[in-house]
């Protein structure tokens, strides 16, 4: 067959299959659809150039270099709910706390922003004055040193104007601190002139001793002339003569023993130590020493002291009961109760004598934990059934029970009924709890306890579970003061003042049976003897004031010659026995003639003993009995509202 005439100028093959030639034209549908395209764009462009605002009068560069200037408030760290933000507080919720380093980074990065811009101005405008180099760090250098200077200045002003405050608040409290019998009572008779004087010179004896072979220590050994520590202390050197004898040098008007005193506490004085120590004795002898010499003299420094040991005593109270225990060790805060005292329990005269201390304690500091931690203790007592109204010696902290039913008012118990009595005087007489405490215990001792021997001396006995020991403590000797003293605020004055005088008459009768004249540590009553010690271990004397302090207070309270003419009888007695080229000691048997001695010179011979002989030989303006309270170790604290310094 002959082929067409007309045949395709190009032919596509696919996989061998002829593909027909594409239109050389769009269909009409297409041209419509780009049509509508193109007017689209159109009316877009046309709406956006006439209807959109103009953004060149919103955003400008300066608008642009504020925000760069203030990055880190919302550029870099996004602003979160709670900043502030132009005076106003964006709320945020209590589980969508702000990140304090995400706002203390962006802190540093705004500081340091405009720091570096505040740098480029200055360098700018130094390059304009032709200052470069060299120049620019000296000036750098003075700017510097004259604000250094400026911030010395203002902080110098600053320290002496706290300085002056300091020193003015000081002067003023001196100046009135211990205006009530702190000093004085120079007595107008001569003879008792004369012994007063040889009372303080016994006082100068003892201190330069313990100062010259002891110093720093605990107490002294004055015939070995060494430093002694008993167990009540620790192992450590804590000045514990230091601290028990500065209000009596203070009072007797030793200024030079005073100050070196008075500069040991304040620089030396520390319970930052690993050792463990009696809450009890610490308590007394160390706070009641340092806050009588804070009522004394003003200074604000024993009562700093005072507070810092007080806080390290604290934790013997946590007991479940509130009782404290016997024993804290300083650096732990580990706390037990003595081995030998009735399965565990804690001691009435220990936990009993802590209200006067800390009652001051948180008067003088405004903190009242002191007196929480005493009032407790109070509390527990008061809830507690006394059999047959007396308070046994032991009392479990654990528990809230009483150990054996042993009452004394000697060693065990003492300090406690002296207490409840002083409490209530303490408080300028607003403590009804405690004298009616006070009441109760005395109504039941001596309805219980209280004895009269052959010859008619009176005595308190020791109570055991129903049975009595006819033995008397010397540290029961004090009690005849206290039944004295108590005697005005009782319903018959009369009674409990002829109490008292049978008590020092009895006590008397102790010392002057002995050889040496001075008493035994106890002393018993039975068929063959009276006042006697008949134990060998209850013959030694250690230089114990409880008979002297009955002989104070009686002093005081009747001006009968013979309690003034006894205690003269007793210094004699401490000068030809206990005297010693090294200071004062202790007597091991006080019915030999040459009597072997102990060596060792207790605190409370400065503290108590030397004291109350002292005043005795006082006239009553120095310490008067209403103004002032003695604690349990002869320290003085001021009667509610008489001073400044007091409560």
């Amino acid at each position: 067959m002959a082929a067409s005439g007309v045949l395709p100028t190009y032919q596509r093959y696919v996989n061998g299959v002829p593909v027909p030639a594409g239109r050389k034209t769009l269909r009409l549908r297409e041209k419509y659809i780009i049509l509508l395209v193109f007017a689209t764009f159109g009316i877009v462009c046309f709406g956006a150039f006439f209807f959109l605002p103009n953004l060149q009068d919103r955003v400008t560069m300066v608008e642009v270099r504020k925000r760069f200037r203030d990055a880190g408030e919302g550029l870099f760290l996004p602003q979160q709910e709670g900043d502030s933000h132009e005076g106003k507080v964006i709320p945020r919720h209590d589980d969508d706390l702000v990140d304090p380093h995400k706002i203390d980074d962006k802190i540093r990065l705004q500081m340091n922003i405009e720091k570096d811009m505040a740098n480029v101005k200055v360098k700018k405008e130094l390059d304009k004055q032709g200052i470069k180099g060299e120049e620019v760090k000296k000036l750098q250098g003075n700017i510097q040193e004259d604000k250094d200077k400026i911030l010395q200045k203002q902080k110098e002003e600053e320290e002496k104007k706290k300085l002056e405050e300091k020193q003015k608040a000081l002067q003023v409290e001196q100046d009135h601190a211990g205006h009530v019998g702190a000093k004085g009572g120079e007595p107008q008779d001569s003879t008792a002139k004369e012994k007063r004087d040889t009372v303080r010179k016994m006082m100068k004896h003892a201190w330069d001793s313990y100062v010259k072979y002891a110093w720093g220590a605990n107490e002294l050994r004055p015939i070995s002339r060494r430093g002694h520590s008993a167990s009540i202390f620790g192992t450590m050197a804590l000045g514990a003569t230091i601290v028990d004898s500065v209000d009596t040098l203070f009072i007797m008007g030793l200024e030079e023993e005073y100050k070196k005193a008075r500069d040991w506490i304040a620089t030396n004085l520390s319970f930052e130590v690993s050792s463990e120590l009696s809450v009890f004795e610490t308590n007394i002898r160390f706070v009641g020493g340092l806050l009588a010499a804070y009522a004394l003299t003003g200074d604000q420094m024993f009562k700093q002291k005072a507070a810092n040991i007080a806080d390290k005593l604290m934790p013997a109270f946590n007991t479940p009961t509130g009782i404290p225990y016997s024993m804290v060790n300083l650096k732990t805060g580990g706390t037990r109760n003595w081995g030998w005292a009735s399965g565990g329990c804690s001691i009435l005269s220990e936990f009993g004598s802590l209200h006067l201390e800390f009652y001051y304690l948180s008067a003088i500091t405004g903190d009242k934990k002191y007196l929480e931690k005493v009032q407790k203790v109070r509390s527990v007592l008061n809830q507690l059934e006394k059999p047959s109204g007396l308070y046994p010696n032991y009392l479990n902290p654990k528990t809230g029970k009483w150990g054996q039913h042993h009452v004394s008012i000697g060693a065990l118990g003492d300090s406690f009924y002296e207490y409840l009595l002083k409490s209530y005087l303490l408080s300028g007489k607003e403590d009804l709890e405690a004298k009616k405490m006070y009441d109760g215990a005395v109504t039941a001792m001596l309805d219980k306890m209280m004895q009269t021997s052959k010859s008619g001396m009176k005595y308190f006995a020791e109570y055991k579970s129903g049975r009595l020991e006819h033995k008397m403590d010397h540290l029961g000797c004090f009690s005849g003061g206290m039944l004295a003293l108590g005697a005005k605020e009782s319903d018959n004055e009369t009674k409990y003042l002829k109490l008292g005088a049978d008590i020092a008459h009895t006590c008397h009768e102790s010392y002057d049976r002995t050889a040496v004249k001075l008493g035994p540590e106890a002393f018993r009553f039975d068929t063959t003897s009276e006042a006697v010690a008949t134990r060998s271990n209850e013959k030694y004397y250690i230089l114990r004031p409880e008979v002297v302090e009955t002989h104070f207070y009686m002093w005081r309270l009747t001006k009968d010659q013979k309690y003034r003419d006894w205690a003269w009888e007793a210094v004699q007695a401490l000068e030809k026995h206990s005297r010693t080229e090294g200071g004062y000691t202790g007597i091991r048997d006080v019915y030999q003639v040459v009597p072997q001695k102990d060596d060792v010179q207790q605190s409370f011979f400065m503290a108590e003993t030397l004291k109350y002989l002292y005043l005795i030989f006082s006239d009553d303006d120095l310490i008067p009995l209403d103004k002032w309270v003695f604690n349990t170790e002869a320290h003085p604290f001021p009667v509610k509202g008489n001073h400044p310094a007091s409560i």
